[in-house]
């Protein structure tokens, strides 16, 4: 649907205030989202906002503030540590959620405390309300697309991720409509997996891996879009969980918490569960070197990172945990296996492969660069960069360790077969998305559009991958033909989006109501916003339902997110740093 354009102003406290933007982009039973957006006049070292509507408003979330609420029609919103600097030239966007008694889109104005007038006539009063249309968004150097807020996008992935947590939450959640839950598990804390309940160690570990590459490859990206500090808090999440969940004594690793099939049956929020939570391990007779050398590569990955950020201690607990479990996993090989085969991988050459190298990097002990070397003896391609399929990352890795030739061929060969031209294997849908499988679509051009940035950086096809990678970013947030154009695949970003994920707890309205099958089968939007989430995606003939029963196309999963998030970051890294490609998408969202 179109977004509710609101009246529009930026009220300040002193005369020749400049202009912003409030907009409604979406509301429902209970409930509105909106943005703002205001140019910065003055350098500002800490803000306070006020954000006033025409109706009443229960309550407001603004993730990037914190929100005190003054009257039933105003709201104060003043900056986290990570974003209290604004300059002049900047803009201070934003978005918020409201709640409120029936289906309203309230009229709102907003005005920044003492952001004076450049005049310096410090003339006060009634500010002037002025009305007008949000601006028409100039292109950017992607070849006549509406600009794209990569940063937004980057910031609402981080926040799909603290809608899955799972454990005991902390003071500073920001998915106000989830609580605790599975407090009694083996082992509390991780993610949810997808929209279900169970904690599958193999999806949780990859997804974190690609995360912490995204950190560690494009920290700047994360400082331009002010969330580092988001960052840091949500990727230390599965590593706490990663840490419990591995015994060194007695070599053991818990890979999955809760019984998929059971899970599978269960329509409801986590904090509402009933059913038994059966604790999966790995040791020296029940193998799984792919889960743990998986982790262990998150955990080697999430030392570095910490170690940068300067917790040490943190850092060194990640990398004695890593180095261990890395061990066991290389001499107990063989592939895990639960009954019901929901993640079930492949082989483990490209876990053990992925580990390996960055603990090199994370130790400098040359034997890991060798062990890497000799486990990854095969020439070949790769499907896909996924939760089971890690053998592009490793020649990547590799050759940027290496400059050994056949690795780098590798890596060109599994883009000469996801590229236009050349070998391309992959089907396109009509508006340019790289369609490797119906499970999933958007997940594989994610992952695929941020390792080509990596090799980018790492000078292999630089400006073609570059151009390819934005230009599938580019598809998933709105250039595509969906509902008119404009169509955004990650919930929350832009005026249309998906309103029915197939999330259970998305589905719940507020407690104490229930939420049963019922939610599953209803057609309304879900009640909760499922923000930042990216759904599976569209057939290859570009069709989409949003249908909450669709779980094939409209599924979210902590590794539909990974590398998508990874290739945000990346852009952003590309426009901090002046080398954003000029882009030719199909489709061009033209709003």
């Amino acid at each position: 649907m179109l977004p509710s354009l609101v009246s529009v102003a930026l009220l300040l406290p002193v005369f020749r205030a400049a202009q912003g933007a409030v907009t409604v982009q979406h509301h429902w039973a209970g409930g509105f989202q909106g943005e703002a957006c205001i140019p910065i006049s003055k350098d500002l070292n800490g803000w306070k906002a006020h954000l006033v509507f025409q109706e009443d408003v229960k309550s407001l979330d603004a993730f990037v503030a914190t929100v005190t609420k003054v009257s039933n029609r105003e709201f104060r919103l003043e900056n986290k540590d990570y974003n209290a600097v604004e300059h002049v030239g900047d803009k201070l966007c934003f978005t918020f959620i409201g709640h409120g008694d029936g289906d309203i889109s309230p009229a709102a104005t907003i005005s920044i405390e003492g952001m004076n007038s450049p005049s310096g006539s410090g003339q006060t009063g009634s500010p002037a309300h002025t009305t007008q249309s949000a601006p028409t968004p100039a292109p950017n150097t992607g070849g006549g697309t509406a600009t794209k807020n990569y940063a937004s996008a980057l910031g609402k992935s981080i926040l799909f991720y603290d809608a899955q947590r799972s454990g005991k939450l902390p003071a500073n959640n920001p998915i106000k409509w989830r609580g605790d839950s599975g407090l009694n598990d083996c082992v509390v804390g991780g993610w949810y997996d997808a929209g279900d309940h169970v904690k599958f160690g193999l999806p949780m570990a990859s997804s974190t891996t690609l995360l912490l590459w995204s950190l560690y490859s494009f920290k700047d990206g994360y400082v331009k879009a002010g969330q580092l500090n988001n960052m840091y808090d949500m990727i230390k999440w599965p590593l706490d969980y990663f840490l419990k969940a591995w015994d060194p004594h007695k070599k053991e690793l818990v890979v999955q918490i809760g019984d998929g099939l059971a899970d599978h049956h269960f329509w409801g929020r986590p904090e509402d569960m009933t059913m038994a939570r059966p604790c999966t391990k790995v040791n020296q007779q029940k193998k799984g070197s792919d889960i743990a050398a998986e982790t262990a590569a998150a955990l080697a990955l999430g030392s570095i990172t910490f170690k940068r950020k300067g917790d040490r201690n943190y850092a060194s607990r990640l990398l004695t945990a890593a180095e261990s479990l890395y061990s066991f996993a290389k001499n107990n090989r063989g592939v895990f296996r639960d009954d019901a085969f929901f993640y079930s991988s492949s082989g483990d050459r490209d876990e053990l492969c992925e580990a390996s190298m960055w603990l090199y990097r994370a130790t400098g002990n040359r034997q890991y660069l060798q062990d890497a070397n000799s486990t990854w003896v095969e020439t070949a391609w790769a499907w896909a960069l996924g939760w089971d399929d890690k053998k592009v990352a490793c020649q990547e890795l590799l050759y940027e360790e290496t400059h050994n030739a056949d690795y780098r061929r590798d890596v060109e060969g599994y883009f000469s077969s996801w590229l236009p031209g050349g070998t391309s294997q992959i089907p396109y849908t009509p508006c340019g998305l790289a369609w490797r499988s119906l499970w999933g679509a958007n997940r594989y051009a994610g992952n695929s559009a941020f390792l080509a940035l990596i090799a980018a950086e790492a000078g292999i096809g630089t400006l073609r991958y570059r151009k390819w990678a934005v230009e599938q970013i580019n598809f998933i947030l709105g250039d595509n033909k969906h509902d008119g154009g404009c169509f955004s695949y990650q919930i929350g970003y832009g005026s249309k989006y998906p309103l029915r994920p197939h999330h259970r707890a998305a589905s719940c309205p507020d407690r104490p109501k229930p939420c049963t099958e019922a939610q599953l089968n209803d057609p309304k939007p879900s009640p909760q916003l499922l923000v930042g989430a990216l759904v599976g995606g569209p057939l290859q003939s570009g069709e989409y339902k949003d249908d909450r029963l669709n779980y094939t196309l409209n599924e979210v999963a902590t590794d539909y997110n990974s590398g998508f998030q990874g290739a945000l970051a990346g852009i952003v890294h590309l426009e901090l740093t002046k080398n954003l490609p000029p882009t030719v998408n199909k489709c061009p969202c033209k709003s």
